[in-house]
């Protein structure tokens, strides 16, 4: 039986359901190899089941993996009806959807899961890690050109766009995430979106960026002066790049996410800045941008996994005046 079968078998004991009925694209193609923007699969202990419709029915067969069952979109009903149970991902399924499902798998009883697929999606396997260092290593190259083109009177969605341009020059298939890029006082906004600000001597530049190669992520961010860095700069920036080490040093499977981000805050609280770093200290990274374990201690305590890949990227936010946050991808051995 294919690791993927034995592993889903395990997860359905667990969650004491027959069958799982998969709707969540970035799980369809963790499981199937397919990229679609439709579609369903059904697992049971000892089948993956994939159904597409006519669209994706060719290129479902071309780039799925061999250990799955393809069948026609509208056999799920039938394949269904065996099932006195059914389990659905909570997470992604509308009430709007379940209410439909109801209606049509009558006498089905309907159970919620929470995490299977995702749990499972945490711990990479060779190939997903390689595709995953192919992406860091071509964001890593953007990030190294990006001084060159930071010339005053650029606008911030302008270098996006330079950003864009260069990700797919260098072998991306797309972009992890729309590009974060703050010139100036917009660098105290950790999510910024591009505008038409110029760049100005002295400003700080925030550009966080991400590229997908074979349907996996990236997840980086660098901060660049124009001028020499003034006093209170420097000296965020010398806690930023203390903590994101502090936390660096001690990941490893076994160490929990708590742990990481306490040894972060611990290096800024030092230099009396920790109140000013106010999200997570990083997230899980694979298909999706943001999966599996979130670095905070406010979130339940997880233990981080071999082979998990997390980012690593503290931050310190003045509002109105400027911020910067550095961070890296990190493959956990």
């Amino acid at each position: 039986m294919p690791s993927h079968q034995r592993s889903v078998a395990s997860l359905l004991r667990k969650a004491g359901v027959p069958c799982l009925l998969v709707s969540h694209l970035p799980n369809i193609f963790y499981l199937s190899g397919c990229r679609l923007s439709a579609g369903r699969m059904l697992l049971t202990k000892d089948r993956m089941m994939l159904y597409v419709d006519a669209r994706y029915s060719e290129r479902a067969r071309k780039e799925g993996k061999k250990t799955i069952v393809h069948r026609p979109y509208e056999k799920l009903h039938d394949d269904l009806m065996p099932f006195p149970s059914i389990g659905i991902e909570a997470e992604h399924v509308t009430l709007a959807q379940e209410k439909r499902w109801k209606k049509q798998l009558k006498n089905k009883k309907l159970v919620h899961t929470l995490d299977l697929l995702e749990g499972l999606r945490r711990c990479k396997t060779t190939l997903e890690l390689k595709s995953i260092q192919r992406a860091c290593s071509i964001t890593k190259v953007i990030l190294r050109i990006i001084p060159s083109l930071l010339k005053l009177g650029i606008t911030e969605q302008e270098l996006a766009w330079k950003i864009f341009a260069l990700a797919h020059q260098k072998g991306a298939d797309e972009l992890a995430f729309s590009t974060i890029v703050g010139f100036g006082p917009n660098t105290s906004i950790p999510h910024h979106e591009p505008s038409d600000r110029k760049l100005k001597k002295g400003d700080i530049v925030q550009i966080d960026m991400g590229v997908k190669v074979d349907g996996y992520c990236s997840d980086y961010s660098r901060v660049f002066f124009t001028a020499s860095p003034t006093k209170d700069q420097k000296n965020a920036y010398d806690a930023l790049l203390q903590a994101k080490n502090a936390a660096e040093k001690i990941l490893k499977p076994g160490v929990t996410n708590h742990e990481l981000d306490h040894a972060a805050r611990e290096v800024l609280r030092s230099y009396d800045l920790d109140r000013f770093f106010t999200h997570a200290l990083g997230h899980g990274v694979g298909i999706d941008i943001h999966e599996g374990v979130t670095l905070s201690s406010k979130t339940p305590k997880t233990k981080i996994l071999k082979n998990e890949v997390v980012t690593i990227e503290p931050g310190l936010y003045f509002p109105g005046k400027w911020g910067m946050r550095v961070e890296d991808t990190h493959i956990v051995i």
